[in-house]
């Protein structure tokens, strides 16, 4: 019992740093340095960035309506609860290190997957598309 609540300290404080890294280090950071070379011959733009250049035009978005600090902070969310799931249900499991290297990789690609797609369709909600039209 006292393994378990170990491992599940560690993996709220896990996402708790994940989470302040990726939003403030990563994803603040680089949005300031995008916005200040908007004028400079480097053309980096926001989605590529981000990371959504998969689900902006699977879900049809548009950059330009969203609330970037709400998406920045959903997505620094997600990619906290991916990190600190995947390390917690791996400590736990009492399998040799190569089964627990390939349900690693599967709960890491399965998560990415669900939850990105979940968060595509909360943006679509949210109204965030372009010209109105839904694309499913």
């Amino acid at each position: 019992m006292d393994n378990y609540l170990a491992t599940l300290i560690w993996g709220i404080s896990i996402f708790i740093i994940v989470f302040l890294v990726n939003y403030f280090l990563v994803l603040k950071r680089g949005y300031q340095k995008i916005e200040n070379n908007k004028g400079k011959k480097k053309n980096k733009r926001v989605e590529d960035f981000l990371g959504f250049s998969l689900i902006i035009p699977k879900f049809n978005l548009d950059i330009n309506k969203m609330n970037l600090n709400y998406v920045f902070i959903l997505s620094s969310l997600i990619n906290a609860f991916i990190i600190a799931a995947v390390f917690t249900i791996i400590y736990i499991i009492p399998w040799d290190l190569p089964y627990k290297m390939l349900l690693g990789f599967v709960l890491l690609f399965a998560l990415i997957y669900a939850l990105y797609e979940l968060l595509g369709r909360h943006l679509v909600k949210k109204g965030w598309v372009k010209n109105g039209k839904q694309k499913n």
